[in-house]
């Protein structure tokens, strides 16, 4: 795989993962509008380690206090600290290893159709265009119940279709049930933590059991890359969430669909 391809697709990745505008979508897209040869599975597990490294450092305070209080309160046998978050994170991240483990094979051979990517990149931007213009409870985080976790849980299970995006799901969801723009975002960006662990864990053992050679420079050059413009994704998002809103990435999304109808579905 050429390098340059490599670090194109990584910085798009880290971009595009925790916002919500679809980075499978994106790396669908690039490669049939530019003519490249699929980056296989081994690629995709770089490029997710390394967004997964980057939430991890980012909300790294919050990842060491829940893990904590989780432990504390299986010990205890009794809710500690932060120990409710850290159960509404596993019952949020239950629908969509369900879904990944038992419909993977679908999403990957019959759902990556352009005109899938397109209704899907479409409609759910406009969703989520609605979901944050309608007034809501503004409701803080503190105010999550295990109903909404399930709920937001079920919205990034339908995400793995290729378009909708995990971030632009699970935040249009949590907006649509009351929560506020800072409280939905930091539960995605929170929940994003289990689900891409896992599938990084299910896209490891894919690269293992295949004879596929790994090429490490790409490897390398498309994890760092996505490292660390995700890294950077993810600061300038909750730095102008409360000035701008959603409406940016409904916009771009819109754009993005009429680009995908005239030049890849004509």
């Amino acid at each position: 795989m050429d390098l340059l391809h490599a670090l194109l697709l990584g910085i798009l990745q880290g971009i595009t993962e925790f916002l919500p505008i679809s980075s499978s979508a994106h790396l669908i897209l690039l490669p049939a509008l530019a003519g490249w040869a699929d980056q296989g599975v081994a690629f995709d597990l770089a490029v997710h380690v390394g967004t997964l490294l980057a939430v991890v450092l980012y909300f790294r305070r919050d990842v060491l206090g829940l893990t904590r209080d989780a432990m504390a309160s299986v010990l205890q046998r009794r809710l500690v600290g932060q120990g409710w978050l850290a159960w509404y994170l596993v019952i949020g991240t239950i629908p969509a290893a369900l879904a990944g483990l038992l419909l993977l094979d679908v999403i990957d051979t019959r759902l990556r159709a352009v005109q899938i990517i397109f209704f899907t990149t479409l409609g759910f931007g406009l969703l989520l265009g609605w979901a944050d213009w309608r007034p809501n409870s503004k409701r803080a985080l503190r105010g999550l119940t295990w109903q909404i976790a399930m709920w937001v849980g079920l919205a990034q299970a339908i995400s793995l279709i290729p378009g909708t995006s995990r971030s632009g799901a699970t935040i249009t969801a949590g907006l649509l049930l009351g929560l506020g723009r800072e409280a939905a975002s930091r539960f995605s960006f929170l929940l994003a933590i289990p689900i891409t662990a896992l599938a990084a864990g299910a896209k490891l053992l894919d690269t293992a059991a295949s004879d596929a050679r790994v090429d490490w420079g790409a490897f390398l050059a498309g994890g760092i890359s996505s490292f660390v413009m995700a890294l950077i994704a993810i600061h300038i998002f909750l730095k102008w969430l409360n000035r701008f809103g959603m409406w940016p990435y409904v916009l771009y999304r819109v754009a993005l669909a009429m680009v995908i109808y005239q030049v890849l579905m004509n």
